[in-house]
């Protein structure tokens, strides 16, 4: 499994993050339908918030991080959210 933790911080990023929640039924079936999807969560933080995409392969990730980019773009582009810093790599463990 692979994961990308997408972290949101600085001018615009609460704001973002209330974008989000608003619409967190079309980011749950945006996310969730990429292929090789195993766990999504979206976590709001003092300054931001952070998201955790866990998919079968580094594929599934890629494209959660462009799905993501196109849908903040799409969405959220005049709150002016800076890019979010961005870590990722293979799971060596997960629980449930």
């Amino acid at each position: 499994m692979h994961a990308v933790v997408r972290n949101y911080s600085g001018s615009g990023a609460k704001e973002l993050f209330d974008v989000l929640e608003k619409n967190k039924a079309e980011v749950e079936r945006l996310i969730g339908g990429i292929k090789g999807f195993v766990s999504y969560s979206l976590v709001r933080s003092s300054d931001g918030g952070f998201s955790v995409s866990v998919f079968q392969d580094k594929s599934g990730t890629e494209e959660s991080v462009r799905v993501a980019r196109e849908w903040i773009a799409r969405n959220a582009s005049g709150i002016g959210a800076a890019p979010p810093a961005i870590s990722e790599g293979q799971v060596i463990l997960q629980m449930k």
